[in-house]
């Protein structure tokens, strides 16, 4: 699964190819029988492999542990930061309706705007015309203004942003563990403000029988995380002394804590499926299990899939490998 972060450019200091030609991504799956295309796709394959590719990087590290920060992952966090003050910038409005606050839309509207300007402060000047492409998955992957919602598929689109930045050289396989600790953890932090602040709908959410209403991937690297940890098992997540004093150094816990603090009543009503993984015995069963899931529930699911859009980064076209 590491090719992808070994790609031309990845390693040496050299300019990628210039015979790549960039494109703004569309979207491809249009019906339930193009499914079968998604599955086939360089894309699956490359999207996929990247979240393997880190979920074996963060496997038994804290959050909290020494690792590389390069200056592509300074300038994603800054960009992050970015977007974070735009929410302080842009207070909710007074409306009837207490969930979908409006105020989203005026804070999206400067992200649509914004959002090539912001890629190209992070990918170098030869690699200048990526950044309409790559802006596209930045774009998708904080809710939809419309709907004023926030599910997996947007969390997808961020992860698929990254995963283009490796396919272009910007983040290498030397940044492995600051991607999901530095970059994807200030990402959720962020995208928890704009849930709280403008109080979005989950978009696609099964309820009580999702795994969570917002967020997938930060439980299958947050499980990878704690296996073989010596003292917190998977039923210690149910502990609220074992949360509080762990969250800090796993993502798996934060989330936890971060459904606690939005949810009220017993946790094994309003998470059912979380509540049920807790029996599992192993943070590796967990692991490969959420990993089933994420394929079962997320990539293989219409409504999520057909909004993905692919480009010369993400084809559609069929696995050449």
């Amino acid at each position: 699964f590491t090719s992808l972060l070994h790609l031309p450019g990845a390693s040496e200091e050299v300019a990628p190819p210039v015979q790549q030609c960039f494109m703004v991504p569309k979207k491809e799956i249009n019906v339930v029988s193009d499914m079968a295309k998604w599955r086939r796709s360089q894309a699956y394959a490359d999207y996929m492999g990247f979240i393997l590719t880190l979920n074996e990087g963060v496997r038994g590290k804290k959050l909290t542990c020494e690792y590389k920060v390069s200056e592509s992952i300074e300038k994603l966090v800054a960009l992050l930061d970015t977007l974070d003050r735009w929410i302080d910038e842009t207070p909710p409005v007074d409306q009837p309706s207490r969930f979908g606050n409006k105020a989203f839309r005026t804070w999206y509207a400067k992200l649509d705007q914004e959002a090539e300007k912001l890629v190209s402060a992070v990918i170098p000047k030869h690699l200048a015309d990526a950044a309409p492409e790559v802006a596209v998955y930045l774009k998708e992957s904080v809710g939809n203004s419309t709907r004023i919602d926030y599910g997996t598929g947007h969390e997808a689109a961020f992860a698929a942003f990254l995963c283009c930045l490796c396919k272009i050289g910007v983040l290498r396989v030397d940044d492995q563990m600051a991607i999901v600790f530095k970059v994807f953890n200030r990402y959720l932090e962020v995208m928890r403000k704009l849930q709280k602040t403008y109080r979005m709908e989950p978009a696609g959410s099964q309820g009580v029988w999702g795994l969570d209403d917002f967020q997938f991937l930060p439980f299958i690297w947050g499980s990878s995380q704690l296996i073989d940890h010596p003292s917190l098992e998977p039923r210690h997540f149910l502990d609220e002394k074992a949360v509080n004093e762990n969250h800090k150094d796993f993502m798996f816990l934060e989330c936890i804590l971060f459904i606690t603090e939005m949810k009220t009543g017993p946790f094994a009503e309003h998470s059912n499926q979380l509540w049920n993984i807790s029996a599992v015995p192993s943070w590796s069963k967990i692991n490969q299990g959420l990993i089933r899931m994420y394929k079962a529930e997320c990539l293989e699911k219409f409504p999520v899939i057909q909004h993905f859009k692919f480009g010369s980064l993400l084809p559609i076209q069929p696995v050449t490998s």
